[in-house]
């Protein structure tokens, strides 16, 4: 069975629920489960090598029945064998290499090559999801803001012009529905880099960087500037940015993931912190809780 030679198009950066598409693989991946490669697809997949946001809950429909998609996963070929999702050996975009959507079903024995099919991602899931990245966005800029003044070195700078915290000492992020945890490492290398990791040791402190960071949140939010995803193509690994227009100007973050419309559509967004060990090493967690308009804005501000 020959394995697909070009990336899945993927129609969900363009926020499309819906995409009619064709079969052009299928493999058995034990237990009863199968993974279905389509020619395109609406349903986003979660990536093991940066496992953010979740994959979309779904269905698949063929010939009258109605499949749920119990996961999304990345998948990857280099047309000799297939790997799926912590199983790929390369990298995103790696020369010679097809990336792939595996969209999995606990009964797939009626999906053959070949086959018409409709994929349908969960709207309240997907808004929920993609409430939940914008939120993550906007709290990682706001933090970067509020730690401007805490480098006596010149660290990146982020999408805004200011030194880029998030970006230097990012250990993991998670999307939620309506939310997003983020955690830093305030280790050696954090403070190598000219960061003073001494400031967010007392409660007191994280109290005060909470109230800074929201009250730029609240700004934002009330702008109500509008946010998209550009790209440069429909490929699975054809380049993709967040774009959200901010009071500031407009701030541009590579990102694979989905988004609300605007920052208006996220309602009140709020960030609280705590402090972790990690084996011996502390770590900032940011939560970001999200209270959503109900409707999302039709006419989100240019």
């Amino acid at each position: 069975m020959a394995l697909p030679t070009a990336d899945t198009r993927v129609t969900y950066p363009a926020g499309e629920l819906v995409s009619q598409a064709v079969v052009v693989h299928v493999a058995d991946l034990g237990d009863g489960r199968r993974a279905v490669f389509t020619d395109a697809t609406s349903i986003h997949p979660v990536d093991a090598g940066w496992p953010d946001q979740p994959a979309d809950r779904g269905v698949l429909r063929v010939r009258g029945l109605e499949l749920p998609i119990v996961d999304a996963v990345l998948a990857a070929t280099d047309g000799t064998a297939l790997h799926v999702g912590a199983d790929i050996p390369v990298r995103k975009g790696t020369e010679g290499w097809s990336f792939l959507v595996a969209h999995v079903v606990e009964d797939g024995a009626a999906v053959e090559i070949g086959d018409a099919v409709e994929l349908e991602a969960d709207a309240s899931y997907r808004r929920a999801l993609s409430i939940g990245h914008t939120a993550c966005h906007l709290a990682s800029l706001a933090l970067n803001q509020a730690l401007a003044d805490r480098w006596s070195k010149t660290p990146r700078p982020d999408a805004l012009g200011a030194p880029d915290f998030d970006g230097t000492a990012i250990q993991s992020s998670r999307i939620g529905p309506g939310g997003s945890v983020d955690r830093y490492r305030l280790n050696k290398s954090l403070r190598r880099a000219g960061f003073d990791t001494a400031s967010l040791e007392s409660p007191d402190a994280l109290d005060g960087l909470a109230a800074s960071v929201n009250a730029t949140l609240a700004e934002w939010v009330a702008d109500g500037g509008a946010v998209r995803v550009e790209r440069d193509g429909d490929g699975l690994t054809d380049r993709r940015r967040w774009v959200a227009e901010l009071p500031d100007g407009p701030a541009s973050i590579p990102c694979g993931g989905t988004h609300a419309t605007s920052a208006g559509e996220l309602g009140e967004v709020r960030v609280s912190f705590a402090t972790d060990d990690d084996g011996g090493t502390p770590v900032l967690v940011m939560t970001t809780r999200t209270t959503p308009t109900e409707v999302p804005p039709s006419a989100p501000r240019p």
